[in-house]
């Protein structure tokens, strides 16, 4: 599957677009983590805990999106774009979302 954040993709042809897709996760951070990473915001620096907690909601709402797209039949996705939001103060949201197409390689 192709996933871009351009409106075409180099070297290929939009043959169809057959719609909106996307791909979400809800993420809660534990109390274990949140310990951790209060502790690491007293003293400043990156606290790695909500980053990796983050990253890895960003890669399973990246790959929802892309089994959503595969059911639809195409084979890429355009214009994907991320969007984040809190549900309460210990839990995350993230989503990924695009324009699947189908695509073929221009000759």
């Amino acid at each position: 599957m192709i996933v871009v954040t351009t409106e075409s993709v180099p070297g290929y042809e939009v043959k169809k677009t057959l719609g909106t897709v996307f791909g979400l996760t809800v993420r809660a951070r534990g109390l274990g983590k949140d310990i951790m990473a209060g502790l690491k915001g007293l003293f400043g620096g990156e606290i790695s805990q909500y980053t990796e907690m983050l990253e890895d909601a960003r890669k399973y709402a990246l790959d929802r999106m892309i089994e959503n797209a595969a059911a639809m039949g195409a084979n890429a996705i355009i214009m994907v774009r991320f969007d984040s939001g809190s549900l309460s103060h210990n839990m995350s949201e993230i989503v990924a979302y695009g324009t699947a197409v189908i695509v073929e390689k221009v000759e």
